[in-house]
């Protein structure tokens, strides 16, 4: 447990932490005899929201001393609330090449880092994202009663038990998918904004009609889904199209349910040929796994797994490249082996 002591005029000042155990940069402005909120990441990558008060100093000469406990050995940081928010969808055009996966495993592996994530599940007929997160018996209000007045976005977002920064949105429960206009969709991402959101993203439904012109209405950034196939392949190019027709130009390629032994009997395509077809920079590239069945049934996604599989650190890989920390591809060819096995290799000469 660490204690870190702050001391404040009978004005609103800018305060410097001055820790008890470990370093604390940065400055937090307070008014005295008010109760502040602060929101601070520790280098492991977890929020830890402290709210501090106004508190007699000890040794008494007439100011006041603000506490603040935090939960966490680690040194802290202060995280300044964005300017605006990232605003990502998640599109590919082809149904079943794992956009919801996705959405559900980048954007736990964003909020896992820090940042404030919202998701927005945008496919109103089919939706499943909170399946995938395990949300599906805690959705009582949908984007459909905010816009209709019926209740506050605060009421509509459901937050995740695990990791209190992450948030998801669901548009609509059982009405018809084209009650929602792309005026509808703008003025959800516009109010989400206000809640000091860094990361905004949206799950695309498959497709390129209605729904899919909604789900983009907002985005200024866009990843592309695709698999090794050539039919995905063609629609993902098409999707890629009309995303810069529509003004999102920022796109970036996740290609989806590689297999490398495939790859090595020339029966499927490479990431690389892929990425070359498509001319789209690459984010990241998924390896095929049985898994992911697993944490869909359970609703948990990869990255929350104890035991990381190859593919949930390929979704880490990608959302750490995605927030701009430069980490390198990983390589599907050569499978992570562990200590032992490495030192296995080495004495027996394999």
């Amino acid at each position: 447990m660490q204690l870190v002591a702050l001391a404040a005029a009978p004005s609103h000042t800018s305060l410097r932490c001055a820790p008890v155990s470990a370093s604390c940069q940065g400055a937090i402005a307070v008014k005295a005899n008010t109760r502040t909120n602060v929101t601070l990441k520790t280098r492991s990558h977890r929020m830890v929201g402290l709210s501090f008060g106004p508190k007699l100093n000890v040794k008494g000469k007439g100011r006041r001393g603000f506490v603040v406990r935090a939960e966490t050995d680690d040194n802290e940081e202060i995280i300044s609330p964005p300017t605006k928010p990232r605003i990502i969808v998640i599109t590919s055009g082809k149904g079943g090449v794992g956009k919801t996966t996705t959405t559900s495993n980048i954007g736990v592996s964003i909020a896992r880092l820090g940042y404030r994530v919202g998701l927005i599940d945008a496919d109103i007929g089919l939706r499943n994202l909170d399946l995938l997160l395990g949300l599906e018996n805690r959705v009582l209000y949908t984007g459909m009663e905010v816009l209709e007045g019926e209740c506050r976005l605060e009421q509509a977002l459901i937050r995740d038990k695990r990791w209190r920064n992450l948030a998801l949105l669901c548009i609509s429960k059982n009405r018809q998918r084209y009650n929602v206009t792309r005026k509808n969709m703008e003025e959800l991402t516009q109010m989400m904004e206000k809640l000091g959101f860094h990361f905004i993203l949206i799950d695309c439904p498959a497709g390129i009609d209605i729904g899919f012109v909604n789900a983009i209405a907002s985005a200024k950034e866009a990843l592309v889904v695709t698999t090794p196939e050539i039919t995905s392949i063609r629609d993902a190019d098409r999707v890629a199209g009309l995303l810069e027709a529509n003004g999102v130009y920022d796109v970036k390629l996740i290609v989806n349910r590689v297999r490398p032994d495939m790859i090595a009997n020339n029966d499927m395509m490479s990431v690389k040929d892929v990425q070359e077809m498509l001319g789209i920079p690459l984010l990241g590239a998924i390896p095929e796994d049985q898994n992911v069945i697993i944490s869909t049934n359970r609703g948990e996604p990869l990255v929350l797994r104890k035991k990381l599989t190859l593919s949930g650190i390929a979704y880490e890989n990608a959302a750490r490249r995605l927030v701009g920390k430069q980490d390198f591809l990983i390589d599907l060819n050569t499978p992570y082996k562990s200590l032992i096995q490495r030192v296995k290799e080495f004495v027996v000469g394999e």
